[in-house]
């Protein structure tokens, strides 16, 4: 007999078995729900794509982590790092066939070859919503309030959304002479939660001095409620701006919604990624802030300037699938279902299982989902079966005539019969039970 290969899946990377995925679907349906009644209609783009596109401005970690190689052509393509840079040139590629403002989402697989920890996996599903053709900060806001209202529809409670503008920042940075190097500093701001505040500075202290470090250590500090620290930034930048009249203008739109306790204004957030050029935010669960962010975006002005001459104008964020999902286990906000269908047809005969095809067929019409048994082994163990595959109730035909005789139906847990039904009388009691 040849070497049999070991089974076996690269880290970072996973199979899901039957009840993980279902609740995976299912909350991606709620997920979808909550965009499609915002407006937003979903599109698709290639998992990949020539390295050029990925890397045009992706950030000097991303450049780390992508999987690239060259296939069989020869042609120098990677796996899409997320759904952003795609949609940047699908933007430039079908503009003409787009209306704007557009409102897409778009919730695919994308890959990153980084540390593994809790939540986070090398493949990984995001969950994209942008506005692309708006510059205002009515756009702003209504990606703000989606990501809260998606988060609640899903039932993981109240979350904070951290928000903060890049180009209020960069202001900060060009007057104290730290302008050239604001994507270095960006960066190391943006891992401030992750390695400390300590540490966040002795980096920037190695890349600016002990003077204009503790400067941006002063600037990134939150200072109480929203309108105090935009109070401090606007003093660290020495004016008004027309950043900070935005951050005033989203703030009056969370008063107007009643949605004020949900944001909260932090000078240290950034985002890594270089394509941000305006508002930035990342979500924390109130219920587990230490599994970090679940939801994070912002605005990408000449993003897709990088693909066409046109400018136009993005705001987006992403919701972590994977992360959102480690989460909802933990605050135990997940719903246990079961894995297969409710109702499951026993099998009498052999030759009967086009009659048990159409029996099924009566029920799936009348909104039951239902499974047919291939094989007449005892009903004991088709019993025995249903239960393991989470099934609650078995239909047992008659075995003469499947379809013109009444029928059995079987309850599992209380293992309980009830005879002599019709199938209509059958679904009103499975229907009952839900």
């Amino acid at each position: 007999m040849a070497d049999l290969i070991t089974p076996k899946i690269l880290k970072g990377f996973r199979d899901f078995l039957p009840g993980a995925e279902i609740k995976r679907r299912d909350l991606v349906e709620q997920i979808e729900k909550s965009f499609r009644a915002h407006g937003f209609v979903p599109i698709d783009t290639p998992v990949l794509e020539y390295s050029e596109i990925l890397l045009g401005k992706g950030g000097g970690e991303t450049e780390k982590q992508i999987y690239r190689f060259h296939d069989h052509g020869g042609r120098d393509v990677a796996l899409r790092f997320d759904l952003t840079v795609p949609f940047a040139r699908f933007l430039a590629e079908h503009r003409p066939e787009l209306t704007l403002p557009f409102k897409r989402y778009h919730i695919a697989k994308v890959w990153r070859g980084e540390n593994t920890q809790r939540g986070r996996y090398r493949e990984f599903t995001q969950c994209d919503f942008d506005i692309v053709g708006s510059d205002s900060p009515a756009a702003d806001f209504e990606i703000l309030l989606l990501m809260r209202n998606t988060l609640l529809a899903v039932g993981a409670g109240e979350a904070t959304i951290r928000l903060n503008h890049r180009g209020f920042f960069n202001r900060f940075l060009a007057k104290i002479d730290a302008g050239e190097k604001s994507p270095e500093i960006l960066r190391i701001v943006d891992k401030l939660a992750k390695i400390g505040r300590d540490e966040t500075g002795k980096l920037l202290a190695e890349l600016l001095g002990e003077e204009r470090a503790r400067a941006v250590l002063g600037y990134i500090e939150t200072k109480g409620s929203y309108e105090d620290t935009l109070q401090a930034m606007i003093r660290f930048v020495g004016e008004d701006t027309p950043e900070s009249d935005r951050l005033w203008m989203l703030r009056r739109f969370m008063k107007d919604t009643g949605t004020t306790a949900s944001f909260m204004l932090d000078p240290s957030i950034t985002r890594g990624l270089d394509y941000y050029t305006g508002v930035v935010y990342e979500t924390f669960l109130n219920g587990l802030p230490e599994i970090g962010s679940v939801c994070s975006g912002g605005r990408y002005d000449n993003l897709v300037g990088l693909y066409s001459r046109e400018k136009i104008s993005g705001v987006g964020s992403s919701i972590g699938l994977d992360r959102l999902i480690a989460a909802l286990e933990t605050l135990e906000m997940t719903v246990e279902k079961n894995t297969y269908a409710p109702l499951v047809i026993a099998c009498i005969r052999e030759e009967d299982a086009g009659a048990y095809q159409s029996l099924a067929a009566r029920f799936r019409g009348a909104g039951i989902a239902c499974e047919v048994f291939f094989e007449p082994i005892k009903l004991t163990q088709q019993f025995i079966l249903a239960e393991k595959k989470g099934a609650p109730w078995v239909v047992i035909p008659d075995g003469a005539a499947p379809l013109d005789r009444p029928l059995t139906l079987r309850e599992i847990a209380q293992r309980q019969n009830r005879e002599g039904l019709s199938w209509e009388e059958a679904a009103r009691i499975i229907q009952e039970d839900r």
